[in-house]
């Protein structure tokens, strides 16, 4: 999150109140992540995120919305976007319906496509325990199979066609030991995406960005009460794509140390005995989960790569370091066996 596009106190509450929601008491940019701007919106009738969105386009949009609104109906703590009551939904199967047709979840604001989104509960757990993971991989799951039967279908945007198409780019910008070890990964993933195994992955609508910083937890209670996950959030890098992917992000984030990105066998444990409880993982995933770990390494060292050496101007915007999930990608793939011991246990019961 930061702020590109100033947004005017007048412009926000004409919004909040053609969207019925009373008047606008404050706004306030947020700072933090890349991608978009946004702002919370406390209006008389409660709180909320306004986003602006930078990159993505309004024929897209409706995919992201639609699944947060899918998800919370199925009583998943997702933010639920605000819908436009003079807008009517469009009619028909979702995959039918034209991709210019009007949406109630989208509006437009500062002349971007903007939503409204309900302010979740809680605080991320930036040092996350083996029981914040357990939460973790329990949501994930049932994210999974709530989504199974979402009709809208959109690739990731920031897939295998992006990363063939952004490494060229971001070439330039790094030495050769770097350029090396980026092709070559590069070119495993190309191969791995052509075989039967990978093909034979279950897939469906992901999250793709869960980091800790996207997750939230309740707060107050008794010391030493099991922590209780009650919201997750930043849905833009959602897509159609493999669930194991989807899990890879998570372990790579949740279940490493961050200052050198070795693997944490307890918190690893931990994430994927919960997600395996509720959906268990077939032979190809367990056989290709080292292949998804480096994945996921390659796709955000990649997308920091070019978010660092070729920044555009925002206040408030940080981007990350991209030498972060080098580090992740370089141990994942000099010790896959590690990946494999945790596997080993769910394996036997």
């Amino acid at each position: 999150m930061a702020v590109f596009t100033e947004v005017e106190f007048g412009e926000a509450d004409a919004l909040v109140q053609r969207l019925e929601l009373g008047a606008l008491r404050d706004l306030r940019g947020i700072e933090g992540g890349i991608e978009n701007t946004n702002y919370f919106a406390t209006t008389e009738s409660s709180e909320f995120v306004l986003t602006l969105f930078e990159r993505l386009g309004a024929d897209q949009l409706p995919y992201y919305l639609c699944l947060m609104k899918h998800l919370a109906a199925r009583g998943l703590p997702v933010p639920e976007p605000v819908a436009d009551p003079a807008v009517e939904a469009p009619k028909g199967h979702a995959l039918t319906v034209p991709a210019n047709a009007p949406c109630e979840l989208l509006h437009t604001v500062a002349g971007k496509p903007a939503a409204l989104v309900q302010r979740l509960s809680g605080h991320s757990e930036l040092a996350p325990t083996a029981a914040h993971c357990a939460e973790l991989g329990s949501m994930l799951a049932r994210m999974h199979i709530a989504a199974r039967d979402f009709p809208r279908i959109q690739p990731n945007l920031r897939g295998l066609a992006w990363w063939n198409e952004t490494v060229p780019v971001v070439l330039p910008y790094i030495d050769e030991s770097q350029a090396a070890l980026l092709r070559a990964e590069l070119a495993y993933q190309n191969h791995i995406a052509e075989s039967s195994a990978y093909a034979a992955l279950p897939r469906g609508p992901v999250h793709a960005d869960m980091f800790r910083d996207n997750v939230m937890f309740a707060t107050g209670g008794e010391p030493g009460a099991a922590p209780r996950l009650t919201g997750v959030f930043d849905f833009y890098f959602a897509g159609t794509d493999t669930w194991l992917f989807d899990l890879s992000v998570c372990l790579n984030d949740w279940a490493i140390d961050l200052a050198t990105g070795v693997h944490d066998a307890a918190r690893a444990d931990a994430l994927l005995s919960a997600y395996e409880t509720i959906r268990p993982l077939n032979a190809s995933e367990r056989a290709l989960l080292p292949a998804m770990l480096r994945a996921a390494a390659l796709r955000f060292w990649i997308s920091r790569l070019w978010d660092f050496h070729l920044p555009r101007e925002a206040s408030m915007l940080k981007p990350h370091d991209p030498t972060h999930f080098e580090r992740v990608l370089r141990e994942r793939a000099t010790h896959p066996h590690a990946m494999a011991q945790a596997l080993e246990p769910l394996m036997a019961a």
